[in-house]
């Protein structure tokens, strides 16, 4: 009786993303007990439920906490406070094969002078991309940082907007356009960010407009599709109808998402059924679908897949594979968060995928709120923080054992 045919492993069972050889190489032994300790603080409930708030008393009645901060978590998660910072970064990053997606951290503030300052700084991000275009593959920006968002909600209800509002608008179209068509000019791609539910669909509008006149030969504008929400998928798949339509390639950046409890929050207050999904595993199955149809149509769609999902990221090596896409096709690409999922990360590097860090940069005041929620990322997200520090444990063991 012959045997029967053993199954060919799949490219992301042969992926290897516990090898922390690979994962942290770039840390020194100084940089990997740091990060150890850091994320042994990030695991405490009582650390990161007070942490912040003292932290930002503690900046604003300027005691000398900055210097410690600085040295600490912004040092881990952080890229620097201007881009010229960045660049040691950047080349550390990349001399893995990992490049680098610049995040401006100061938001718009809520003046049209303020808003243009991020405006010109982020195509300043644009400008630095170009000049490195193979360590720093996307630039970003996020549409509170540009636009006030009361007016992004009362354009996204289809209020009657005032005169002096529609001249408002007017100039965050305009700033919409010029840092997508400065992207477009200098061929860099350029992701708009997501936002919550109740301003979301005035940026979709803009992001669409954008990617129709933009994206004519490739995407280069890219949207943000947070896959927490119920109705998403179907969101997805309505745009390619309409780019099949009028002749254009979409750009998706594809996240979990990021404001849960502020949705179910505001959902509650107003009345209304919460745009979220009921369960993570909910979540988890409609952004894998999403994987799914976005690589079965990337002869239209590109993607980036914000993800730290181990499973999610297995997933689409193996899409990738069954399509014959190959690793290093320009249209697929995975990002994670500096500081995070470096086993992810690096490991996917190694192995030829096409994979970037957000490095999010600016003053230490500007990143607290980023930080605070890198810490409450880690700390809720189920097994995040002891993952973390799981693999860098069997780090320390290891180069000690190699000692």
């Amino acid at each position: 009786m012959s045997k029967p045919k053993r199954q060919p492993e799949t490219p992301a069972a042969s992926l290897d993303l516990n090898n922390t050889k690979v994962a942290f190489a770039s840390l020194s032994d100084g940089q990997l007990q740091q990060a150890i300790f850091l994320f042994r603080v990030i695991g405490s409930p009582t650390v990161v439920k007070l942490g912040p708030t003292l932290a930002g008393l503690s900046l604003k009645l300027r005691l000398p906490v900055q210097g410690l901060i600085k040295k600490t978590i912004f040092s881990h998660f952080c890229g620097g406070e201007t881009i010229p910072d960045c660049l040691p970064r950047i080349q550390q990053l990349g001399s893995k094969n990992v490049g680098t997606i610049l995040d401006f951290a100061r938001e718009g503030g809520g003046k049209d002078a303020d808003f243009d300052i991020v405006t010109q700084e982020i195509i300043r991000t644009i400008d630095m991309a170009a000049q490195h275009r193979k360590m720093i593959p996307f630039a970003v920006f996020k549409p509170t940082g540009v636009a006030s968002l009361d007016l992004l909600a009362k354009v996204d209800r289809g209020d009657v907007l005032s005169v002096d509002e529609q001249s408002a608008y007017a100039r965050v179209q305009g700033r919409f356009a010029a840092i997508c068509e400065h992207a477009a000019k200098k061929r860099v791609r350029i992701m708009i960010d997501a936002e919550e539910s109740w301003i979301q669909k005035a940026v979709d509008t803009l992001a669409m407009d954008l990617m129709a006149r933009l994206n004519k030969e490739e995407a280069i504008v890219f949207n943000t599709i947070q896959l927490y929400r119920h109705d998403r998928l179907e969101f997805i798949k309505a745009c390619h109808e309409t780019a099949k339509a009028q002749g254009f390639q979409l750009g998706f950046k594809l996240v979990r998402g990021a404001y849960l409890e502020k949705e179910n929050d505001k959902a509650a207050e107003d009345g209304r059924p919460s745009p979220i999904n009921p369960t993570k595993e909910a979540t988890d199955r409609e952004y894998n679908e999403a994987l799914k149809f976005c690589v079965a149509n990337v002869d239209r769609i590109a993607i980036c897949a914000g993800t730290h999902n181990e499973d999610s990221v297995r997933l689409l090596v193996d899409l990738m594979a069954q399509h014959q896409i190959a690793a290093n096709d320009e249209r697929i690409h995975f990002a994670q968060l500096l500081g995070m999922s470096d086993n992810i990360s690096f490991n996917l590097a190694a192995s030829g995928y096409l994979v970037a860090k957000y490095v999010p940069y600016g003053t230490v005041a500007e990143l607290l709120p980023y930080l605070t929620r890198r810490a409450q990322e880690n700390s809720s997200v189920l097994g995040q923080s002891s993952r973390e520090l799981d693999l860098l444990n069997r780090e320390w063991a290891r180069r000690k054992a190699a000692k």
